[in-house]
């Protein structure tokens, strides 16, 4: 690591685990100072500690991230805490599967609070510590599904989408306060959630490694691929890129996708 967010203040949302973790894991190695929001409190305790022990700066707070002031008070933490608020990542997420007849109001609304009302909430709370400090960067996790979903992940795509489209207006809204926006699709990786939900339709990691090998550059998307194009946003390299899409998904979101090759 080199050092790229020395001096930055980074909130990841949905850090507990998968993603978030390794986005949180590895800004705090680059140097950034770290608040790990998440509803998992012992698992979001230990990593925390984790990065601690690695020799990074880490602190969790609990956090259901579909509720206002918690979302205020991870903002308000990164400032008390270390002093100011350089960035955010809006990675907390849910993606039960549900065809359109299968899925209820309660659903809808449950996939669309956690996905999209939770990083409207975080950047909401944010920007105004971000305008104090004179700029910032803001990294809303997405997904393919932002711009077309699978047949049973209705709700989620249309969650996904939303934040994209948030994504852009809040770009052109922040600009003028150097506040950055910018909308990654991670591609198709194999986190605890997803590893959960294909084990419940038949399919263990050895499966998914196989159709992985189907995807345009070979494999499946890691972690570590995620974390790597977020510390770029969050770092003064990106500073005139805003409101884009960063692909790290080997291409599946813009090369024609074979029949088969993402499992329902």
């Amino acid at each position: 690591m080199s050092g790229r967010l020395t001096g930055k203040v980074v909130v990841v949302t949905g850090a507990a685990q998968g993603i978030g973790f390794g986005c949180a894991r590895m800004a705090a190695a680059e140097g950034a100072a770290v608040v790990l929001g998440d509803i998992q409190k012992e698992r979001g305790e230990e990593a925390a500690a984790k990065i601690c022990a690695e020799g990074g700066r880490a602190v969790f707070q609990f956090a259901d991230v579909t509720q206002e002031d918690h979302c205020a008070a991870l903002a308000d933490l990164a400032v008390k805490k270390f002093g100011t608020l350089s960035g955010v990542v809006n990675n907390a997420g849910w993606f039960p599967r549900a065809h359109l007849e299968e899925t209820t109001t309660e659903l809808w609304d449950k996939v669309s609070n956690i996905n999209l009302r939770s990083a409207f909430y975080m950047s909401k709370h944010a920007a105004p510590h971000m305008r104090k400090a004179k700029g910032g960067s803001i990294v809303n996790m997405g997904s393919v599904c932002g711009i077309q979903g699978l047949p049973n992940l209705v709700a989620y795509a249309a969650a996904k989408g939303g934040m994209l489209s948030m994504t852009r207006t809040l770009a052109g809204a922040l600009a003028k306060d150097r506040i950055r926006v910018n909308y990654i699709i991670p591609g198709w990786i194999a986190t605890e959630g997803e590893l959960a939900i294909q084990k419940g339709e038949g399919r263990n990691a050895a499966d998914l490694e196989q159709q992985g090998n189907k995807l345009p550059l070979g494999r499946m998307q890691t972690v570590q691929d995620a974390a790597y194009a977020t510390i770029y946003l969050l770092s003064d390299e990106s500073v005139q890129v805003t409101a884009t899409i960063l692909n790290v998904d080997a291409g599946g979101s813009v090369l024609p996708i074979q029949a088969g090759t993402y499992p329902g």
